[in-house]
């Protein structure tokens, strides 16, 4: 059944442990290319987007095995280039796979990525950083063919922290022939957890000002290693918000209060309570949230896109009038016409979206066109009178690994 039905108006009470990162282990699985041995990866979420990236790493000779709560990577007897169209158009993360075969094989041929309705995404810096790196770039149709005779270290700068764009620099670099420096590098914990997982297999990578400058000195083999994927930041910022829409206090075991600190600060702003310790986070929420008169979303450290429509749900039952813009992705503001079907009174001007608070909303049958727009519809459906059904599920299950468990483990009806 391709649909979530949640029954609303009730408090949230509860505890759940927040699962591996969906962001973190996506490139830590390309990066397993480039490890002539096994790879063994802890707490990583079973989720629809590492299960395709699972059938990229089998399409190019890697043998996989999911067992007993770990995932192994053999890419000893690595045969091929050529990743299939019909997983890389489904899912835009596949493209980081080019950095780690053009590493590990010298050559590459890709459709362009898909999997995201939210903006355009292109990749020409990627590119760009390729071809300074001594790689060669061919189109026929759809496909790109990239190769190289031998990856060259190289300095670049990036005209705009883009985590994709670094991180496929880092993967073609960590193999390569003298040192690569990347400026204006993506700072996101998804960055940090990639460097510290190469490192592990025998990388040699090291940061500056911040994580704003990324070193990568090329080294002749990586080894065999183990790694635990950190938890979701977003995972966990998405059942905060959840708890500050329906109400109630809820405990998060394994989620990161250092990664959210822009998250915290915004929930804060609208009342809710919080304390943090080494295992998690407890948030009590307000009897109702209050406005937020502005805010734009930011690159690491400040409030992420991915968490901005989850936001939206949340200040549809505000007090008071917010406006939020947002400055990564253009096309983020999909789920807005579904909140107005549940009552929620909000208007699109340009890049910002002017929320004006309503006491209540109610359920409704409602569709999700992407993956943080399904989550903000659950928010708000934990929030909202009577039953919401959400079709479309399979949105959702592209980065929640147990999204109805972890509801019911926080007292939801779903």
């Amino acid at each position: 059944m391709d649909s979530i039905h949640i029954c609303g108006g009730c408090p949230l009470h509860g505890e759940t442990r927040i699962q591996g990162s969906k962001n973190a282990v996506l490139p830590i699985l390309a990066a397993a290319v480039l490890v002539d041995g096994t790879v063994t990866l802890y707490n990583c979420p079973k989720i629809a987007d590492v299960l395709c990236m699972v059938r990229l790493l089998q399409s190019v000779g890697c043998l996989v095995e999911w067992r007993a709560g770990k995932l192994t990577v053999d890419a000893s007897h690595l045969c091929g280039g050529s990743l299939p169209e019909e997983y890389v158009t489904r899912m835009r993360s596949s493209v980081i796979m080019m950095g780690a075969l053009l590493g590990r094989t010298g050559r590459v041929s890709i459709s362009y990525p898909g999997g995201c309705v939210i903006g355009k995404r292109p990749i020409n810096m990627h590119l760009e950083a390729f071809t300074r790196m001594g790689v060669v770039l061919e189109e026929e149709g759809s496909t790109l063919t990239a190769k190289t005779e031998g990856i060259s270290g190289s300095e670049i700068t990036l005209a705009f922290p883009s985590v994709g764009a670094t991180e496929n620099i880092i993967l073609a670099a960590a193999l390569a022939e003298g040192e690569t420096v990347i400026r204006g590098a993506a700072r996101e914990p998804e960055i940090t957890a990639l460097c510290k997982f190469l490192t592990g297999a025998g990388a040699e990578i090291c940061t500056e000002e911040g994580g704003a400058v990324i070193r990568i000195r090329g080294v002749k083999k990586l080894h065999t290693c183990t790694y635990r994927v950190p938890s979701d930041r977003i995972v966990a910022g998405t059942y905060l918000l959840g708890c500050m829409a329906a109400g109630g206090t809820i405990r998060l075991t394994e989620a990161d209060a250092g990664q959210l600190t822009a998250v915290l600060s915004v929930i804060q702003q609208m009342g809710g309570e919080y304390t943090c310790d080494g295992t998690g986070i407890t948030l009590t929420a307000p009897k109702r949230p209050a406005a937020v008169p502005y805010l734009k979303t930011k690159v690491y450290p400040g409030y992420p896109t991915d968490l901005q429509s989850q936001l939206l749900a949340v200040l549809a039952l505000a007090q008071g009038e917010s406006v939020v813009e947002e400055a990564i992705f253009e096309n983020r503001f999909r789920v807005v016409p579904q909140l107005i079907r549940m009552g929620a009174h909000i208007s699109i001007e340009g890049t910002q979206a002017v929320i004006e608070g309503v006491q209540t909303i109610h359920g409704a049958a409602v569709t999700a066109e992407e993956l943080r727009g399904g989550a903000a519809l659950c928010i708000a459906a934990l929030a909202a009178d009577g039953e919401t059904h959400i079709a479309n599920r399979h949105f959702i299950d592209r980065g929640y690994e147990a999204l109805e468990r972890d509801i019911r483990r926080l007292g939801g009806r779903i």
